[in-house]
Formats: structure tokens, sequence, C-alpha cells
């Protein structure tokens, strides 16, 4: 089920299905019997393209996820950590990815969302001395797992590999959040994910049972208030927030059509 839900949501990811659009689209043309099907996929495909490499299209369709769950504010040194934050004494960072560059650091082997998310939690640490470190990810054979490399990250920042828990089974957020919460034991922790990616975690989470305060990481949708002539621009950075934002609305439609009710109202 794992590499089928994958296969599948490959194909409708911005690139591929515009690419796989374009394609059909020529395709069809070039047999002379439904050209007009063939230019509809065409115009399909090149529109589709246009509107996810859109700034404010990008924005619009990654914002109402990032906006789920606030930001944990910056802690000034000696001052006092937020109630439900201070009782936590685990952090999860979930999984983001990382390269098998050889000779690259751990930090720059992550990817920006793994980076993002293992710095947050570093900065969490700093605030909440008794509390450990949990970090997922599995690899490929023969390699670092990707809680491996987020955990030199985490040492090359200062922690205690002592104070460091690997899970790298866990092929999906549903897995991880299932190890974690046999890991927690009940006791309250410290969820970091990327923005975009809480409020299906914190689903998944909550349905395990986990007691968890959402600590959002990765924010990539950081236009400022009001509309300027700029956020009407194209660019392959649009692209990439449209392929993340498609990723989750898909893994939260996913959910509702597995009897969750509540998953689109999550990032509504």
């Amino acid at each position: 089920m794992f590499w089928l839900k994958k296969a599948i949501s490959f194909w409708l990811m911005p690139v591929p299905l515009c690419l796989a659009l374009l394609m059909s689209g020529l395709l069809v043309s070039r047999a002379g019997r439904r050209s007009r099907l063939g230019r509809a996929l065409v115009a399909a495909g090149v529109t589709l393209l246009v509107l996810f490499s859109n700034k404010w299209v990008s924005n619009a369709l990654l914002g109402p996820l990032e906006a789920s769950f606030p930001a944990i504010p910056e802690l000034a040194p000696g001052a006092p950590v937020p109630g439900p934050l201070a009782k936590c004494r685990i952090i999860v960072v979930l999984g983001g990815g990382n390269s098998d560059v050889p000779g690259l650091p751990a930090t720059s082997r992550l990817s920006s969302s793994a980076l993002g998310r293992i710095v947050e939690a570093v900065r969490l640490l700093r605030v909440l001395p008794g509390a450990r470190l949990i970090v997922s990810g599995p690899g490929d054979p023969g390699l670092p797992t990707h809680a491996e490399v987020l955990t030199q990250a985490a040492c090359s920042l200062g922690v205690d590999r002592a104070r460091i828990t690997l899970i790298d089974t866990a092929l999906d957020t549903e897995d991880e959040a299932a190890a974690v919460s046999r890991l927690a034991g009940g006791a309250p922790v410290a969820l970091v994910t990327s923005a975009w990616h809480m409020p299906r975690a914190a689903l998944l989470f909550r349905r395990d049972g986990t007691d968890f305060v959402a600590c959002p990481a990765d924010f990539e949708s950081r236009s400022g208030p009001g509309l300027r002539w700029t956020d009407l621009g194209w660019d392959s950075e649009s692209l990439e927030r449209s392929t993340l934002a498609v990723h989750e609305w898909l893994g939260l439609l996913w959910l509702r059509i597995r009897g969750w009710p509540e998953a689109l109202r999550t990032a509504a």
C-alpha cells in the first residue's frame, strides 16, 4: 500500500501531471483523429503549469496549511517557557529527507525542510534542558539512515548524542506517529515538522493518542501583509511551493476518504 500510494501521488504532483497532459495532448494530436482533445490536453497542461508556478497561487495553496498552527515565538534566555511547551520532556523531529553526497557535513546533506526542522528542535532543546530528542527517518541499504543524518546534524549544533533517540524504520508520517506513541508512553511531546505538513501530522499523532504541542518550522509562504506586484510573478520556487501544497492537500484528502471527516477542515 505504501509504494502504491507513492506511485499514484507522484503522477498527481504538478510537474509530472503537467508533463503527462502535455505529452498526451501532443500524442493525441499527432494521431489526427482527436485533435480537439489533444489541444485541450495541451492547453490544460500549460494552464496548470502557469498557475502552479505563480507566486500568488502557490502562497494561496500553501498558506492555509501553514496558518493552522502558530509558530513557537522567540524565547529569550531566562524568559519563562510557555506553559504547554514547558511540560514537554520529548522533542520529536519528523523526517524530511537528505542527500548522500560524500564529504559534506550533515547539515549540508539535509534537505531544506529537514534542516529547518532540526534547527527548530535545537532551539527548543536549549530552553528545555531536561528534554530528549527523537529523530525519525529510514535510509537506503548500506547508507546512513535519515535519522542518523539528523543526529549528526544535531550533534554538530551542540546537542549531546546521549539525548537523542532514533526511529529509523518508519516509512511515513503514519508510521512515525505510531512509533512515537509507543516511545512517549503518554508523556507530552513537542512535535516539530514543517508548517505545511503539521495539519496532517497533527491528525495522525492525535489519532494515536499522543499528547503533543505543535512546533511548526520551515515556513515557505512568508509573504508580507497585503498584495504586492512582486507577488504576481512566476518562478521555480513557486512551483516547488505548489508541489508541497498539492502533496499535503492530497494527503489530507486521502485521510478524508479513509473516514476522517475532520481532515480537510483542519487546514481550512
